[in-house]
């Protein structure tokens, strides 16, 4: 039996973990520059529909997409994938950087069409920006909600001070907060230290992690081989001096995961989904990679070697250089 978790107090069930497909779909026009395309390259038609059966074969129903990714084009791929499957769709508003609070209403609406659901479960902000109005949002997205076009409400990329002032709003309408959608790895431990972790715990809201491999750094597999290609070989993870760093984290891994029968990669995602309130979001490009991924969900890490991983990533709590894409 797979485990789940509530997001957050809402009535949404999702797996302990998910998958992020950024990069699923067609992207057109000015959308096949998008930074995420272009770091990590895209998937075939065949190689999705292959992570997206492997990871319903492994019980992990929880999908995560966004309104920007591809100009749409993820959300319609994972809509033609997924149409009649009971899986849980998370999305995200705004279609644009360029968008306003009040395009909320059309964006959903379009949203919903292309991932040809009359219901959203979870409708996250992507990120916060000063041309949207918080309350605005929030009360917009209460509407949504009590209209039945969507289950949860989440926000992405949100401080805890942000996280306090969209739950506060909410709760004025009888609606919890569900999630935070945020990057959380063992080479990005920042959301312990900024705050979001904590006031997530307080509050009862679950912590999505995004980038929850570091850009597949804690599989191990860049250490000895070339750099990844695209954007993503000049990102400071995949420096020289950062690869030296991480050589002993994935060596440690790579110890732990031995009588456990499991990679570095595996435990990597298993130490976050043994804290409370995470829920890690990787990304698959093809079925192996779906398969991997959901060989976390198949043992645990004892606290001794919880704790163990956490002392040997110290360096990674302090303010991080750079953020990745969500």
């Amino acid at each position: 039996m797979t485990e789940t978790t509530r997001l957050g107090s809402s009535d949404v069930v999702v797996p302990r973990l998910g998958l992020g497909v950024m990069t699923w779909g067609q992207a057109r026009g000015i959308h096949r520059l998008m930074p995420a395309k272009m770091a990590y390259g895209g998937a075939d038609e065949a190689g999705e529909q292959a992570a997206f059966d492997a990871s319903l074969a492994a019980q992990v129903t929880f999908f995560d997409t966004a309104a920007m990714y591809s100009g749409g084009g993820s959300e319609r791929r994972l809509g033609e994938l997924a149409e009649s499957k009971e899986i849980v769709v998370a999305t995200k508003f705004p279609p644009s950087p360029l968008a306003r609070a009040e395009d909320l209403p059309v964006a959903l609406d379009a949203s919903r069409k292309r991932l040809r659901r009359d219901v959203v479960d979870l409708y996250q902000h992507h990120f916060p920006a000063r041309r949207v109005d918080m309350p605005t949002l929030m009360a917009l997205m209460a509407d949504a909600v009590e209209a039945g076009k969507i289950r949860a409400v989440g926000v992405s990329n949100y401080t805890a001070a942000q996280m306090r002032t969209a739950h506060d709003a909410l709760a004025r309408r009888g609606i919890p907060l569900a999630s935070n959608q945020v990057q959380y790895s063992l080479l990005y431990r920042w959301p312990e230290v900024d705050g979001v972790l904590d006031a997530c715990r307080e509050l009862n809201i679950t912590l999505i992690a995004y980038q929850p491999l570091a850009s597949g750094a804690l599989t191990g597999k860049y250490l000895d081989g070339p750099r990844p290609r695209g954007l993503r070989r000049w990102q400071p993870t995949f420096r020289k001096s950062e690869l030296a760093a991480q050589r002993p984290v994935v060596a440690l891994l790579r110890e732990i995961g031995g009588p456990h029968g499991k990679t570095p990669g595996q435990v990597a995602l298993r130490w976050l989904m043994e804290q409370q309130g995470v829920v890690p979001i990787p990304g698959a490009k093809n079925a192996e990679q779906a398969i991997h991924n959901a060989g976390a969900l198949s043992f645990s890490l004892t606290p001794g070697e919880i704790s163990t991983l956490e002392q040997a990533t110290r360096r990674w709590r302090a303010a991080p250089r750079i953020r990745q894409m969500s």
